[in-house]
């Protein structure tokens, strides 16, 4: 019996022409969405929604919602021209409608304006069968009233005709990656999960134990919660657990960075501004507290929070209230906070750095992750996973790991702990040749294990190159990594100057030593000894 010609790769083998005769690009598939058929459409490449999307995780179901079928779409073409992306366009409200309840997408492009009913009555339609969908508006209104509107109903975002490609690809694949941290279960399991589950924690180590159990407890409890551990620890990953199975789990969960975004633009994130608020506030923002009303909001590396900022963090906690910049007006809000920070809260509230009101409010309930370095049994079963996990992304196929491999790679104290690891099995399969991982595919470690946290990067420091490595491994907070990477140098080659004497290395580098003591503390370095005895403090 013949088998059917599989539509998705018929996408990929055949150049298809829409109505106007133009060529679209073969990289992606488009397809029309309607109540009845639509003509002009070469249907040898049209496909269910939910088919080509199971190609890879990576792609994105983006839904398009506008009756200009021809101007806007082909703008969306041409924004993910380079990418494979499942796009789909409805030209009317109830066809949109129809597309989200037959196969949920990623992310929803929405006309203010439709044929046959509001937009906003659509965005409500899309919330009430799935608030985790984020919806960006499109509109040819200057002034915006009714988007904005949207927005304080949980809309991501929303772009003016005529779109700006750049800013629509950038705004597109944000509220891509938020959905799929709200949809991408995190597994937590003592041993390693099969397939290539993304979202994992894992481990059987005593102290894993007691975070399962520490999430079991707390994630059905609407208390705020805070994550405490290294850099690369997993601490995004048990927020996101405790989101998932909580009472919240079918409503937004937004992510922010306190330490990657701009003092300046914080505030406006989280809270919005009215226009003219300060210089360049054309128009109201409505920030994600609001946005996320009903749902849960991270916050990660709190303990960087501006002192300016964490008034109102207190406010919200206390009262679930706030103004937004520039405003009067009193906004309600009810949000969940999961908060997280590698940083010592208390002893900046010691400082004088972090309001000691907020870090009570903030650690009800605290959930400590130990460094991997303190999980020794559990790394043999980390790399067995990652390697099995990257070798399938990277097509090599590495079965063994010799047992010097596994010497060294245990005796490293691990300073970027679970991300780091991560990084090394991704070098060393880029190297690797054969299924077994030999000492000569590792690649060089940047502290000695006898030196543990008090030996610096090579001296050398080649910043291109890593900046480069990082990239290879994605990471969320390359600004933070990199900072740490010059100051472990920096510290380093400091305290061996003075021969480990803290005291004159601070006066060098133009600090107290109690901020040094601090900045050695949050890298995890330690001086085990100073070879020039320092006067009693």
């Amino acid at each position: 019996m013949a088998r059917a010609p599989d539509p998705c790769g018929a996408r990929h083998a055949t150049e298809t022409r829409s109505s106007c005769g133009t060529p679209r690009a073969p990289s992606f598939s488009l397809f029309l969405s309607a109540v009845t058929p639509t003509s002009g459409v070469d249907c040898s490449v049209l496909a269910a929604p939910g088919e080509c999307r199971r190609l890879t995780s990576n792609m994105a179901h983006i839904l398009l919602i506008d009756d200009d079928t021809a101007i806007i779409a082909g703008q969306v073409q041409l924004a993910f021209a380079s990418d494979e992306h499942h796009i789909e366009v409805a030209p009317s409200a109830a066809a949109g409608i129809e597309s989200v309840r037959r196969a949920a997408p990623d992310v929803v492009l929405l006309d203010l304006r439709l044929p046959d009913g509001s937009g906003l009555d659509v965005q409500q339609a899309i919330r009430d069968f799935d608030a985790r969908i984020p919806v960006i508006f499109i509109t040819a209104s200057k002034t915006a009233d009714s988007a904005i509107d949207a927005m304080k109903h949980g809309a991501f975002d929303y772009l003016q005709k005529p779109l700006n490609l750049s800013q629509l690809r950038r705004v597109v694949l944000e509220a891509a990656d938020v959905a799929k941290r709200m949809r991408s279960r995190v597994a937590l399991a003592e041993m390693p999960p099969p397939g290539d589950l993304e979202g994992a924690i894992f481990g059987s180590c005593p102290a894993m134990l007691e975070i399962y159990k520490a999430i079991g407890r707390v994630a059905a409890q609407d208390v705020t919660v805070l994550v405490t551990g290294e850099s690369g620890t997993g601490k995004e990953l048990v927020a996101r657990a405790i989101y998932q199975h909580s009472a919240r789990a079918q409503a937004p969960f937004f992510a922010l960075n306190c330490a990657a975004i701009p003092e300046s633009l914080l505030e406006s994130e989280l809270f919005g501004h009215e226009k003219g608020a300060f210089t360049g506030a054309d128009r109201r923002r409505i920030g994600r507290f609001e946005q996320c009303n009903g749902g849960t909001i991270f916050l990660d590396e709190i303990g960087d929070m501006p002192l300016s900022l964490q008034a109102k963090i207190l406010r919200v906690l206390q009262e679930q209230s706030f103004e937004r910049i520039g405003g009067s007006e009193t906004i309600r809000t009810n949000v969940r906070i999961v908060a997280a920070t590698h940083r010592d809260l208390a002893q900046r509230a010691e400082e004088e750095k972090f309001r000691s009101d907020l870090y009570y409010r903030l650690s009800v309930f605290t959930i400590h992750l130990p460094p991997l370095r303190e999980r020794g049994e559990d790394l043999p079963g980390l790399i067995r996973y990652y390697l099995a996990r990257f070798g399938r992304e990277l097509g090599r196929d590495v079965r063994e790991v010799t047992p010097e491999v596994l010497e060294v790679l245990q005796d490293y104290p691990w300073p970027g702990n679970v991300r780091e690891l991560q990084s090394v099995l991704k070098q060393a399969l880029l190297q690797a040749s054969g299924s077994t991982l030999l000492p000569a595919f590792l690649p060089e470690l940047r502290w000695r294990s006898d030196a543990r946290s008090s030996s610096p990067p090579r001296e050398g420091l080649d910043i291109s190159a890593f900046i480069r490595s990082e990239l290879a491994s994605e990471p969320a907070d390359l600004y933070a990594r990199t900072h740490d990477h010059v100051d472990r140098l920096l510290f380093t080659l400091a305290l061996s100057h003075t021969r480990g004497n803290q005291r004159e290395a601070a006066r060098l580098l133009g600090i107290s030593r109690q901020t040094m003591r601090t900045k050695l503390r949050a890298l995890g370095m330690q001086v085990t000894h100073a070879l020039e005895s320092e006067p009693a403090s």
